[in-house]
């Protein structure tokens, strides 16, 4: 059976673009949740393209159900080709939330030479206190015999400290609410083990953003990370004291948002040199 083509949208700034950014959204959401931060980067004059990842969103498939990683990760990449063919001889940067900066990890390191730069929020590259090794254990047995049974539900009070954007996504009906297959679990298992063992081949600029109290992706994984691409001055990592798990959607987004637009700049900057 063929390979359903994902849904992909666009936000386009007015005039030439200085560059694109293609989003990868995470864990049970969509890309269409991201239009507020794609507004901010058209007023900045970037174009904007995000994918819903297969079994999210707009997208085919069993709900919150990846299927093959490998599979999600040529999706993303078919994407960034596309980004680049709009915005020939202009820097094209992958943004990825949370799971989707794992993938969006996974699609850098096998496509590094077709980005400008990578960028990550929150991403997710530890499982955290959600799956103590007995639960590892059994999901992967369960993976090979029940694919499709749940095995986690996200917490939505977890994801801002701002009601308005927690009732949102509890209203959404493109976000998944029930309980996430125990397949994109061990999938995304699997991916935190290679992009962990790869990420010092990693040899773009790549910006990590992360909110302190965030209570899904651990912290310290990130900081991890950071340290294994640490051979690469071109690597900047900032913490948001207090902040949940999506820090473009906290109350201080703004300064979130201005630290982005700054990398991206001087990004640009740099690729017109």
């Amino acid at each position: 059976m063929a390979h359903a083509r994902p849904y992909v949208q666009g936000w386009f700034p007015e005039g030439r673009p200085h560059g694109a950014l293609v989003i990868s959204h995470g864990l049970a959401e969509h890309g269409g949740r991201y239009a507020a931060l794609a507004a901010d980067l058209n007023r900045a004059g970037w174009a904007v393209h995000a994918i819903d990842h297969a079994g999210h969103g707009h997208s085919a498939g069993r709900r919150a159900d990846l299927g093959r990683m490998q599979r999600v990760v040529e999706d993303l990449a078919g994407v960034v080709r596309v980004a680049r063919d709009n915005a020939p001889g202009l820097p094209v940067v992958l943004f990825g939330h949370s799971m989707g900066g794992l993938i969006a990890l996974r699609c850098a390191l096998e496509a590094g030479t077709e980005l400008s730069g990578l960028v990550l929020s929150a991403p997710a590259l530890d499982p955290g206190e959600s799956a103590p090794r007995w639960r590892i254990l059994l999901g992967r047995l369960l993976a090979k015999l029940a694919p499709g049974v749940g095995m986690l539900t996200l917490p939505a009070e977890a994801i801002s400290r701002d009601p308005a954007v927690v009732e949102a996504y509890e209203r959404d009906p493109l976000v998944f609410h029930g309980s996430i297959p125990v397949r994109t679990l061990v999938g995304m298992l699997g991916a935190m083990d290679e992009v962990r063992a790869a990420a010092a081949s990693l040899d773009i600029p790549v910006l990590i953003q992360h909110g302190t109290a965030d209570r899904l992706v651990p912290l310290e994984a990130v900081q991890g990370l950071y340290e294994r691409i640490g051979q690469s001055a071109r690597r900047t990592l900032i913490t948001y004291p207090g902040l949940y798990h999506e820090i473009y959607n906290e109350p201080e987004r703004a300064q979130v948002i201005a630290d982005l637009l700054d990398w991206l700049a001087s990004l640009s900057a740099t690729s017109a040199n």
